[in-house]
């Protein structure tokens, strides 16, 4: 139910009723037609929750760690192979026409919408309306909102059965609008791409994504490893790409013994800092974040996948006596680093690229691993005079 708005905020829904009435007018010039603008915004409201979420900093962050015990739990991987077994047919279809495991599509849904079990039930219509008259990206969700309007036009979903999570995702793997356009398939052959109750079409599309995002086919995402006596921790980069070969002849090999995955440009991966596990990390792993641009994420679909096949989890263990830090923590340490000299950019909260570098040559600089992992222990130190 949309949260409704307070009763003296009547000038709030006049201006909403006339930024719809001029998106109609935009809508229209790109296309769409009068019925289809109708049935979409006869009734469209303002969702204050949507714009509370849009506009949500969490001061809390989770490990890695935590992140992999709560999307790869026993439970879901039980769960997935009965769900599996249930959509074997068209999971096989879509590995046979685009390239891509049916464990890989599984482990997305799962990660998803726990396998069709919960993909949201925000009117995707009023979502985007509500983020492009109000949120932080209006211009992004003025564009989503003309995709999911041509979606409407085209007949693939009726306005009220488009519903996904609040940010605009929809159906059974969380597509945004302009993805759907892109790469959703009719698989069943009734005339409509329906990622919200075709399974056909969810499998197929899904496999669409990634086969034209970059998957390659016979290829892993990736595998656990052993890294040699001495290794510096900061290589542990996506940007160090080099063939397995080499890595291998440095000494790298696989946990358990089995051949490394020939890449021709693999990276290492340490998501917890030099403590942690260490993973070699293919092409098909970069295809994943291009469907969610997390490494938590990558990680949990490529191990969700494996273990849906019947392999093992994370075999090295995790430091879990290591805390996350908050967003506030992160700030702190973003304006010590600046403070100090090691630049990490504008203190945000955000663990990027920059303040992980920034972090890398502090470490260096102090005769530590330069693992660009952030760490009470390494705040406490920063903010010593």
């Amino acid at each position: 139910m949309p949260v409704p708005l307070p009763v003296d905020d009547a000038q709030h829904q006049q201006r909403f009723a006339q930024w719809i009435a001029d998106y109609r007018n935009f809508a229209r010039a790109n296309g769409i037609g009068e019925a289809t603008l109708q049935r979409a915004f006869e009734a469209t409201q303002f969702l204050p929750r949507v714009i509370e979420l849009d506009r949500a900093q969490p001061e809390s962050t989770r490990t890695v760690w935590a992140y992999l015990d709560s999307t790869v739990s026993d439970a879901r991987v039980t769960n997935g192979q009965d769900k599996l077994v249930q959509v074997r047919s068209e999971a096989d279809a879509a590995a046979v026409r685009y390239g891509v495991p049916p464990t890989i599509l599984v482990a997305i849904w799962g990660m998803e919408s726990n396998y069709g079990g919960n993909y949201g039930n925000t009117p995707t219509i009023d979502a985007l309306a509500t983020l492009g008259f109000e949120g932080r990206r209006a211009d992004w969700a003025r564009g989503e909102l003309l995709a999911a309007l041509k979606i409407l036009e085209r007949g693939d979903i009726r306005r009220e059965d488009m519903i996904g999570s609040w940010a605009g995702a929809m159906g059974q793997t969380q597509f945004l609008p302009s993805s759907f356009l892109a790469y959703a398939v009719d698989a069943d052959g009734d005339g409509r791409r329906d990622i919200w109750g075709s399974m056909p079409d969810v499998m197929a599309s899904t496999a669409n994504f990634l086969s034209r995002s970059g998957w390659q086919a016979q290829q892993p995402w990736g595998t656990e490893v052993v890294l040699p006596p001495g290794f510096d921790p900061a290589r542990a980069d996506a940007a160090v790409r080099q063939p397995t070969v080499q890595w291998a002849a440095e000494g790298l090999r696989s946990i358990d013994g089995r051949p490394l995955p020939e890449f021709a440009d693999g990276s290492v991966l340490q998501p917890a800092g030099a403590r942690g596990p260490a993973f070699l990390v293919g092409p098909n792993f970069r295809t994943i974040l291009r469907y969610n641009n997390s490494t938590s994420y990558a990680l949990a679909v490529g191990l969700l996948a494996q273990r849906l096949a019947g392999g093992p989890g994370v075999q090295a263990s995790w430091p879990r006596d290591m805390v996350a830090l908050t967003r506030s923590q992160l700030v702190d340490m973003q304006a010590a680093l600046n403070q100090r000299g090691f630049a990490s950019g504008t203190p945000d909260g955000v663990m990027g690229p920059a303040t992980r570098e920034g972090l890398r040559r502090y470490q260096r600089s102090v005769g530590l691993p330069a693992d660009g992992f952030p760490s009470l222990e390494l705040l406490q130190r920063l903010q010593q005079p």
